[in-house]
């Protein structure tokens, strides 16, 4: 059956996909119909003529289900100007639309095309929007023809699109050329998406020296992305390879010899193993041996510190290991303080920030993420910031601080150090010159960073570093259920589980979808047991896990329907799987330099910057259909721009995993706990759940997880080599 007729709204669209379902005025008088299709392009306005069958859908009624769509030149007025204000050109809504149509009649898309420059005639568009929307009008056609050439390759639409802003015009022809070169050039497209392109390619065989290089290079970044290895042993690396690429491991070890000849890999014992590495990691982490090691040694001349001057300044009283720990700092070139929950961590960087102010000797107070620097900020009364804003990031340049430009500062403290990972302290030293003291603090028994390397640990194993570790719980804390239980969880004890009033609540029940309603119940009509009336911001919800009923996934559909519905003043925008709508609980899950931002700062001054970073939390500010954009708010103020194609690097944050959480602390800790992978239920995870949380925790969920969690010590370490350089050093 064929149709024709104009697009009159876009209903659904997956940007991802392409999938659309629109509604259709048929051009045969009968009236308007529901199309559904792969139809990535197709915007109101636009004349389709779509070939395929008419189905009836029990819930939506008629639908025309369409297997081919060609468009079709407007042919009307009416239709041209539908085309213009369909939301498809940047910077050309309903009204501009109808000016642009009334100036140029059915001559309107020739001028936009061949002669752009007269639309300078139309009140209302000046040079800069000229640019917008020339820019606009241009891609939007060339993109068409790029999308309809990569279709047969298995590209879906946002790769196109990712590849059409790396390549523009080329883009088939890099694709052709060598789909591997696509891992390293567009943001998104890893080894499995090339690979699948490849095999529609002519000329790429299995056993190709392009397919195996960027099937060993994948695998190295698959260990150093998943599981947070900075590098694999031999063996290791060729049984991966190997069952990845399909073919026998003789040839991967070839491949891998192959490879470190030319520079693209590096070889490097790490003890009795032979680690393979990627270049820029291997470099990294012998660096920030090398850079600790110039550090720490002791300062030249140290002043006369009068502790007890500074407790009496501040009224506090230290304890012995606190004290200890104060003039090792001050002393040191490099202090690694470590402690759990209530030992007094803040108190040392209070006590240390106000010597040095003293003394007249400057510092940087610096965190890895915006939360955890507010944090120190509250706690000690001192500035702090991100490590990133600390060395000046931008994108065009990278990190302004570094060996040529240095940070000059007598100390730079850096807390929750158990969250940096190897590329951030190798850009933080590279920034700090001979003689800056570096004091580190974290905990840490919590889990090891998001990214690759264990920088925290290393340091302590190494034997190389000053460590003090605080095991003194003082007073005040031991009043707190959740500091005593994290630390009975720390120690391998059961915590203490009660419903009675306290800060932490535990709540047994057994069937997980009992589990699912109880926490849908208490975020959307019994917060106040949640200790807020504010639980979109105040609660947040952790799991240990993606997928399942009580996964991140499902949580986050659920209480997205219960806390944010559906309404017609709430913008939506489908990626994948995913709805996002406006108004919803949102997290930046990679890190992307190049994010833009606009912040009003205390002063009320407009600041600009860029870059957002894995974990940062926020609100979908605005929706943007008409010019593809996402708006989204963070908790520390920063506004941020992202374009529909970067939709990837957000994802709905009504629950995180509770690997996410890190460096953040949050009022309410609402934790469902009902069973899990094995290797995901360990105690690490349980105790960095139970110590996001300010004021309470309420757990939802089976005592035998629990117990299980706590039973679980994780055993299995990250393939890292700082600590065997530092012993090198």
């Amino acid at each position: 059956m064929e149709i024709s007729g104009v697009v009159d709204r876009i209903i659904f669209r997956n940007t991802d996909n392409g999938y659309t379902v629109l509604s259709l005025r048929r051009e045969d008088g009968q009236g308007d119909i529901t199309v559904c299709g792969t139809l990535p392009l197709a915007s109101v306005g636009e004349q389709l003529r779509l070939e395929g069958t008419v189905k009836h859908h029990p819930k939506y009624g008629q639908q025309f289900l369409a297997s081919f769509a060609e468009t079709m030149a407007p042919s009307t007025l009416s239709a041209i100007e539908g085309y213009l204000s369909g939301g498809t050109i940047k910077g050309i809504g309903p009204a501009m639309a109808r000016l642009i149509v009334n100036r140029f009649g059915m001559d309107t898309l020739r001028v936009m095309e061949r002669e752009p420059e007269r639309l300078l005639e139309i009140s209302g568009i000046g040079k800069k929007k000229l640019t917008m929307i020339s820019a606009s009008f241009n891609e939007n056609r060339s993109m068409r023809e790029i999308l309809l050439a990569l279709a047969p390759y298995g590209v879906t639409v946002n790769q196109a699109y990712r590849m059409f802003k790396v390549y523009g015009d080329l883009a088939l022809a890099k694709v052709q050329e060598n789909p591997y070169q696509l891992i390293d050039d567009v943001d998104g497209i890893g080894f499995m998406t090339a690979d699948a392109i490849a095999q529609r390619v002519a000329g790429f065989e299995t056993n190709s020296a392009a397919r195996l290089f960027a099937g060993i290079k994948y695998a190295l970044q698959d260990a150093r992305a998943e599981y947070g290895h900075t590098y694999l042993p031999q063996d290791k690396l060729v049984i991966k390879a190997s069952g990845l690429l399909g073919v026998e491991q003789e040839m991967i070890t070839d491949a891998v010899d192959a490879m470190i000849y030319e520079g693209t890999l590096v070889e490097q014992f790490v003890g009795e193993q032979r680690g393979i590495f990627l270049p820029f990691i291997a470099r990294m982490e012998t660096a920030i041996a090398q850079k600790l090691a110039e550090l720490s040694a002791p300062p030249a001349a140290n002043p006369l510190w009068d502790v007890n001057q500074y407790e009496m300044d501040l009224g506090l009283t230290l304890s012995a290991s606190q004290r200890e720990a104060v003039m090792a700092a001050l002393d040191a070139g490099v202090m690694i303080i470590t402690g759990g929950p209530g030992t007094g961590k803040t108190t040392i960087i209070r006590i240390i920030t106000h010597a040095l102010s003293g003394m007249g000797m400057t510092f940087a107070l610096a965190a890895p993420t915006g939360r955890a620097a507010k944090r120190m900020t509250e706690a000690t009364g001192a500035d702090a910031s991100t490590i990133h804003r600390l060395l000046e990031y931008n994108p065009q340049e990278g990190f302004v601080r570094n060996k040529d430009n240095p940070l000059v500062f007598d100390m730079v403290i850096v807390d929750e150090m158990s969250m940096v990972d190897v590329p951030l302290m190798h850009a933080l030293l590279n920034a700090l010159p001979r003689g800056t003291r570096l004091l580190l603090v974290g905990d840490a028994d919590q889990l090891p960073p998001v990214g690759c390397g264990d920088v925290l640990r290393d340091c302590m194993d190494s034997g190389r570093l000053n460590v003090i570790r605080l095991t003194e719980i003082f007073r005040q804390a031991t009043e707190s259920r959740i500091i005593t239980n994290a630390h009975r969880i720390n120690q391998g004890l059961m915590p203490v589980l009660s419903q009675e009033s306290s800060d932490f609540i535990y709540e047994e029940i057994l069937p997980p979808e009992r589990i699912l309603q109880r926490v849908t119940e208490l975020c959307r009509r019994e917060c106040g047991r949640l200790g807020t009336s504010e639980p979109l911001m105040d609660v947040q919800v952790l799991s240990p896990m993606k997928k399942g009923m009580l996964g991140v996934e499902n949580l986050n559909r659920v209480l997205q329907e219960a806390l944010n519905p559906a309404a017609l003043d709430k913008p939506e925008h489908v990626f994948g799987e995913t709805m996002f709508r406006q108004g919803d609980k949102i997290m930046q899950i990679k890190n992307d330099y190049k994010v833009s931002w606009q912040k009003v700062d205390k002063k009320g001054v407009l600041q600009e910057g860029a870059g957002a970073f894995n974990g940062d939390l926020g609100t979908l500010y605005r929706v943007d259909n008409l010019n593809r954009v996402l708006y989204v708010l963070f908790d520390d103020g920063r506004l941020a721009e992202y374009d529909f194609t970067q939709s990837d690097e957000l994802d709905l944050a009504y629950c995180i995993s509770i690997h996410k959480s890190q460096g953040s602390e949050f009022p309410t800790v609402l934790l469902p706990l009902a069973g899990g992978p094995a290797m995901l239920l360990n105690r690490n995870l349980l105790y960095t759940a139970v110590t996001r949380a300010k004021r309470l925790v309420y757990c939802l969920g089976h005592r035998d997880t629990i117990a299980r969690m706590v039973r679980t010590v994780q055993s299995r370490r990250r393939f890292t080599s700082l600590s065997v350089r530092l012993q090198e050093v």
